[in-house]
């Protein structure tokens, strides 16, 4: 298998976190891609149309993407549940939404500044976009740390990604402030073996 990824795309390290954490690492080949919705550059339009990371190479198959889709099939490729069953399953999938938008808003973020001309961008913007952040960030601080404190799932996975690419990303804003629990918490998961092998360079 292929992996079409960016060392810097919070989605990708989300797909290699689970292969970390499901022993499959040493499976897939990692093909570095790069570029943005209006310079596709190296990015894999012939796996993606919609030309965005990541996206998974199948010998059995054509080639599948979307983080989401990608984890649920590797993690059902190696049987490691981490989409457990049962009602946990939802919150698992809820957490990962979450998530997911998080990192949606903080990319339009960075797009803000590295796309869009200066004269065109919107302050108002960044901020709607940093609002979703920090209040999700509030809703995981105030609703799931229970489960993120239970067995490693994708749900857990995908919030410490997110918050990491928020740091990442936007080093000056604070989301930690009044979400004490969720910030111990993703101090800890950062100590994670596959949390640490997989953070982006300075870029």
């Amino acid at each position: 298998m292929k992996l079409y990824s960016a060392e810097t795309s919070p989605y990708a390290r989300k797909v290699r976190i689970l292969l970390h954490e499901t022993g499959q690492f040493d499976e897939v080949e990692i093909v570095g891609v790069s570029g943005t919705p209006i310079d596709t550059n190296t990015m894999p339009l012939a796996q993606n149309p919609l030309g965005k990371l990541p996206a998974l190479e199948r010998a059995d198959g054509p080639a599948i993407y979307d983080s989401r889709v990608i984890c649920r099939y590797l993690d059902a490729r190696a049987g490691s549940k981490l989409y457990p069953e049962g009602n946990r399953l939802w919150e698992t999938l809820t957490l990962e939404a979450t998530a997911d938008g998080m990192i949606d808003a903080a990319i339009l973020m960075v797009y803000e500044f590295r796309v869009r001309p200066e004269e065109k961008r919107m302050p108002e913007w960044l901020e709607g976009q940093w609002g979703k952040i920090a209040r999700s960030a509030e809703a995981i601080n105030a609703r799931w740390m229970s489960h993120l404190n239970g067995p490693l799932d994708m749900g857990q996975i995908a919030v410490a990604c997110a918050l990491g690419y928020v740091d990442f990303r936007h080093p000056t804003r604070d989301w930690r402030t009044g979400n004490a629990a969720l910030a111990d918490w993703y101090t800890a998961f950062s100590n994670r073996e596959s949390f640490a092998a997989t953070v982006p360079p300075d870029a």
